[in-house]
């Protein structure tokens, strides 16, 4: 493909195009840009035993940091903000976002002490900011956590609109609709290139209101003759104003549990998003000294998370709360991909301890935060872009959006299929695929940042998989051994209740090294190669199992 010889903007996914999560995309134009979220994902333990969170590799954009203009945030979900943190400890960047998320955001950074002398600018729907060559413009979206937005970036050779995480709902419940408006003004002004987000592109229709969830639960409120225990996303305001407001109709108190519910909801009522009923609220103690009919638990823990207060309660081992035959329990949230297993454990141990447990497979208790088919339509008709790039999915979400923007009449070569590393380049009249551009999966296991490679994985993984044999031993200067061989096993065999299989492991190991002895001169070295080949063939031979081998040789 030729060259592009006009002055050109690039647009960089570093990640959120081939998964859920990670969302990070740079505007750049010659050497300065601003980036558009800044997000991690959290891992598949089975993919990735041992790590806490996954962030995209920032090395693009550090590498440019006299020229980083500005981070402008959407929404305040941890795929959005959460690693923040980890690109402003090494770029002090000026961070916009609304006040809500904002708010969420400080929070993070409070935590890893990076707070202090962080650039946080707050911005409003139809404000606009300044960053270098570019006009920022945020576009009032609806979404499942309070205070989302899109943004019209104005740059020398056009605009480019990115939606953020949203959907249309024309009745949210705090009355600030989508900015349709805007959006068709900017259609009838010329979109450049529209990235709009992928999520629900596999649901056909229209995403359901808000509303509709609140009269759904009202009837669930209404029937209820016990204890009710909700679980949702902290983040989700609108869900724990519509729960606070049915509290309070029916006569019943609420108790939060759980440290980030805690935590946002303060924030949210503090910043005017969240309207608490009076009185409405107790600490968990004194709402367990009412009856049970006057009870309500508002939980976290609605994606299964192991120490969450939900997955305590379900394994009996929440520190004030017991699950009750007649307790109703809600799981009001859509279960994220991934944690299909753990939602089914918590799940099913609730209805073992006689729990009545509505979720999303059983009963209407959700609304999802993200368009669906007609609304993506009528995004792509508002805006009218001249190139299409569909974000935040995976590939199968970003090829179904694809497909669906050529069902309304946008041709092949206006629609960019990318995933993360592959950029857009565009003029104010042509565009290529340029690439490929520095990313990766930066792993984070507790303080550690990116010191967890392909070889540690495997490790963990083999270890989870067969276990591990420690074989130690001493030998002296000639190489026969003096003292041992010990055994000692993890998730292989339980030592004491196999002590002849480990004999007959010691004799084989003590026959192998005096073969070597007899025929060649041995280092300390290579009698541990010796151990590690004789131990994983006596197991491979008799369990057909690949343990981790540990040989630890010692001479005196």
């Amino acid at each position: 493909m030729k060259l592009l010889t006009e002055p050109a903007v690039r647009l960089i996914p570093l990640g959120g195009l081939g998964e859920i999560g990670l969302n990070m995309m740079l505007v750049e134009f010659g050497d300065d840009l601003i980036a558009v979220d800044c997000g991690l994902m959290f891992p598949d333990p089975d993919e990735l035993p041992g790590i806490d969170y996954v962030i995209p590799d920032f090395s693009y954009a550090l590498a440019k940091r006299e020229n980083f203009r500005a981070v402008f945030l959407t929404h305040g979900h941890e795929d959005h903000i959460g690693a923040l943190p980890y690109l402003l400890r090494e770029a002090r960047v000026p961070v916009y976002g609304t006040p809500m998320t904002l708010g969420l955001v400080a929070e993070r950074l409070r935590e890893h002490d990076l707070l202090e002398g962080a650039e946080l600018r707050a911005m409003r729907p139809r404000d606009r900011i300044e960053a270098g060559p570019f006009r920022v413009e945020p576009i009032r979206v609806t979404h499942s956590i309070v205070d989302g937005i899109g943004l019209a970036i104005d740059t020398p050779v056009g605009t480019l609109v990115h939606t953020g995480d949203f959907k249309l709902d024309p009745s949210p419940l705090d009355g600030e609709p989508p900015d349709y408006l805007k959006f068709a003004e900017l259609g009838e002004q010329g979109v450049l290139v529209l990235c709009s987000d992928s999520t629900n592109v596999d649901r056909p229709g229209h995403t359901r209101s808000e509303m509709e969830v609140g009269a759904a639960l009202r009837e669930r409120f209404a029937r209820a003759t016990g204890r009710i225990i909700l679980a949702t996303f902290a983040s989700h305001i609108h869900r724990i104003q519509q729960v606070l407001t049915l509290a309070a109709e029916h006569g019943r108190r609420v108790a939060l549990v759980g440290m980030s519910m805690q935590r946002n909801v303060a924030l949210a009522a503090e910043l005017g998003y969240l309207r608490i009923p009076s009185q409405v609220l107790l600490p968990l103690e004194e709402l367990a000294l009412l009856p049970l009919e006057r009870q309500v638990i508002l939980s976290t823990g609605s994606q299964g998370e192991p120490n969450s207060a939900l997955a305590l309660m379900a394994a009996g081992e929440h520190r004030a709360v017991q699950i009750e035959r007649g307790d109703l329990v809600i799981v009001s949230a859509r279960v994220i991909p991934g944690h299909e297993r753990t939602v089914g454990r918590v799940i099913n141990a609730l209805l073992r301890l006689g729990a009545e447990v509505l979720y999303e497979d059983n009963a209407f208790v959700h609304v999802s935060g993200h368009a669906s088919q007609e609304d993506l339509k009528l995004m792509l008709t508002l805006t009218r872009p001249r190139y299409f790039i569909p974000v935040h999915g995976e590939y199968r979400h970003l090829l179904g959006h694809a497909r669906l923007a050529a069902s309304v009449g946008l041709t092949p070569d206006r629609i960019f299929l990318l995933e993360d590393g592959l950029g857009l380049e565009v003029t104010k009249t042509a565009a290529r695929v340029v690439g490929r551009y520095p990313v990766g999966r930066v792993l984070v296991d507790g303080k550690g940042i990116g010191d967890i490679g392909a070889v540690v994985l495997r490790d963990r993984q083999l270890l989870a998989q067969d276990g591990l044999v420690a074989v130690s031993l001493v030998v002296n200067r000639e190489g026969k051994v003096v003292a041992g061989p010990e055994i000692a096993t993890r998730g292989f065999v339980h030592v004491k209740e196999n002590e002849p299989l480990l004999e007959e492991l010691r004799a084989s190991i003590r026959a192998a090294l005096a073969a070597r002895i007899a025929t060649t001169p041995v280092d300390r070295e290579a009698i541990g190669a010796l151990v590690r080949t004789t131990v994983r063939h006596f197991i491979n031979q008799r369990f057909q199992r690949k343990p981790v081998v540990l040989p630890v040789v010692l001479e005196v």
